[in-house]
């Protein structure tokens, strides 16, 4: 009686312990995917809330760069609060309200968002306050009027004319100040480098107006600059910088007209004098600094919060979800483990009574039946065979034997004399029964994988001329012809000799033994008068030998029996004349040990052609 199977074994108890693992995995799984993608949404949002930051505070910088004050900030101020829904409100510095989109009596937030001043900008607000941090769009008295504004845009017109014609493609952009320029595909203004026949210089020479503000900027840095230069001081003036989208002024220092250097902290300074005297001339023409308030005093970061009532939800949830879990478990398990349980009974069964498990279900436990059934039909019919081959065993054993010990015994008793024909038959039905005693073991030999094999080099047309040879007086004394035919192969598999005959790495002897007993079977097979062909070629990569006889043939219905052991195509020959039935076997073993095959063709009244295929040995 088998022992019981652990609880912790059992299939059922598996499977329900693997359910109950996905669904808290698969829980934890949801649980956590919502936070993440309820976090990652909050960041979301906070960073579009950041980008509309950034675009109101462009907006309102604008504004204070292109204008001298704020007293009609607050129509800017409600449009802005109307697109992004946020409050908006714009203090002086000592908190007095100048704008706000919301009504007077509303707290404002603790802490200002950010300062709005268009002289000390950060970079992020407007591209183009990288290098001077004032905003790009105050502009002040280099504001070019309409004369002026028109001439700049004919000369941009005639320069653009004059890049096209020589090959570079540019599109007109007008800077804050109203001054026209060129900017290629890339965005460089003026075309990168210039071509000869453009290069006037027309385009980018000051105009009165600017001419003007550049002698009053230069004004205003005169002094700083001095203090830079020492006593070189016409060393550094202030220039207007054309070669950008920009309002940009930077020193200019005539170190080639002097020929005196200057020194990289010289030129630094000579840089924050003109920008401070930029930021001195443009202050009467730009709004006064302001604070900036977004929001509704709300300053708290968002933060995911579950309540008590959601939690019990969620709890709720994964509770019914285990349940449901467990309970499909449980019914899949069971229906299962029964057809398991059926197929383990059947196991149990005493091996005669060969039992059968019915098929019930098309998935993998309803393959596994079929197998099972298949294998009790596999064990049933060997059990069959080996009741047959022990029969035909004990048969082929024991007629020698009865004639041996016949013989022996009307001998012993002095019915006959032991005279040489006598000794000739007793040593003919030793010989009998010690060839059937070889096939035997070479059969059993096989099956047990212990059938050793001595592999060398081998030709072909000597391994046949040397069956042909043990071969020719029985063929003779049966009065059939035995031929050889070898068909040499030119060398395209670069082995075998320069005359193109085959090679094979076998067992010589084995070899010799399986063609022996074709040849054999072919001889009790042939009437006289009859022929018998052994023939060699190489095909592929394959050596192909072939036994051909004009024999009487083999039914159709006997071709799937001829290999196996003790059969006979005629029931009524003896072991004398129709052999032991084990040689056709001994002959398919020792092909499938060398790598190879073996098959028949064969039709009544014509003859039979066994052929037998083994590896190339290039």
């Amino acid at each position: 009686m088998t022992r019981p199977i652990p609880l912790r074994k059992r299939l059922l108890v598996r499977l329900l312990i693997t359910s109950v693992l996905i669904a808290i995995c698969s829980v934890a799984a949801t649980a956590w995917l919502a936070v993440e993608t309820t976090t990652r949404a909050i960041q979301e949002e906070q960073g579009q809330v950041l980008t509309e930051d950034m675009d109101i505070l462009r907006q309102l910088s604008g504004y204070a760069a292109t204008h001298r004050d704020w007293s009609d900030v607050g129509k800017t101020v409600r449009a802005l609060s109307d697109r992004t829904g946020r409050r908006i409100a714009l203090t002086a510095p000592d908190r007095t309200p100048i704008a706000d989109s919301e009504t007077r009596d509303t707290a404002l937030p603790p802490r200002a968002a950010a300062a709005v001043d268009p002289l000390h900008t950060d970079t992020f607000t407007e591209p183009g306050a990288q290098r001077t941090g004032i905003d790009p769009r105050a502009v002040g008295p280099f504001r070019l009027p309409g004369a002026e504004r028109e001439r700049v845009r004919l000369l941009a017109e005639k320069r653009r004319a004059c890049f096209s014609i020589n090959g570079v493609e540019t599109t007109i952009t007008q800077m804050p100040s109203g001054r026209s320029v060129l900017v290629d595909e890339d965005g460089t203004v003026d075309g990168g480098q210039v071509p000869t026949p453009c290069a006037d210089g027309v385009l980018n020479t000051p105009t009165a107006t600017e001419e003007k503000a550049l002698a009053e900027l230069n004004t205003y840095a005169g002094d700083c600059l001095k203090g830079v230069g020492g006593k070189f001081p016409s060393l550094f003036a202030a220039t207007v910088d054309f070669t950008d989208r920009s309002m940009l002024t930077r020193y200019l220092g005539r170190k080639a007209e002097t020929g005196i250097d200057t020194t990289r902290d010289q030129d630094k300074k000579a840089q924050e004098c003109v920008d401070r005297a930029r930021r001195q001339q443009l202050e009467p023409y730009v709004a006064p600094a302001a604070e900036l308030f977004l929001g509704r005093g709300d300053s708290a970061v968002p933060h995911f919060d579950m309540s008590a009532a959601n939690k019990a939800k969620v709890t709720g949830v994964a509770g019914l979800v285990l349940a449901l879990t467990v309970a499909v478990t449980v019914l899949v398990a069971t229906r299962l483990v029964r057809p398991l349980r059926a197929l383990t009974h059947a196991a149990q069964q005493p091996p005669e009574q060969h039992v059968r498990v019915p098929v019930t279900t098309q998935d993998e436990t309803g393959i596994l039946a079929v197998a099972f059934n298949d294998l009790a039909d596999r064990r049933e019919r060997m059990e069959a065979q080996r009741k047959a081959m022990v029969a035909d065993i004990a048969h082929e054993l024991r007629t020698p034997l009865t004639n041996i010990r016949g013989w022996l015994e009307v001998t012993r008793d002095g019915v006959v004399d032991p005279d040489p024909e006598l000794l000739a038959s007793l040593h003919d039905e030793a010989v009998v029964l010690q060839r059937v005693i070889d096939d035997l073991q070479d059969l059993a030999a096989a099956d047990a994988g212990t059938l050793r094999l001595h592999r060398e080099p081998v030709r072909a047309d000597e391994l046949l001329e040397q069956v042909v040879a043990a071969h020719r007086v029985a063929a003779e004394g049966a009065g059939v012809r035995l031929h050889m035919s070898v068909a040499a192969s030119q060398g395209s598999h670069g082995s075998g000799d320069s005359d193109g005959t085959p090679w094979l790495d076998a067992d010589p002897v084995r070899m010799r033994q399986a063609l022996g007993n074709l040849v054999s079977n072919a001889i009790r097979h042939t009437p006289a008068d009859g022929t018998i062909t052994l023939s060699c070629r190489r095909q592929d990569d394959e050596v192909v030998f072939e036994v051909a006889d004009t024999g009487s043939g083999i039914a159709p219905e006997d071709l799937p029996s001829v290999f196996e052991r003790f059969w006979r195509a005629e029931k009524s020959r003896s072991r004398r004349t129709g052999g032991s039935g084990l040689g056709l076997s001994i002959v398919r073993q020792l092909v499938t040990a060398h790598g190879g095959t073996v098959t028949v063709t064969s039709e009544l009244g014509t003859g039979s052609v066994f052929t037998l295929r083994l590896p190339d040995a290039g």
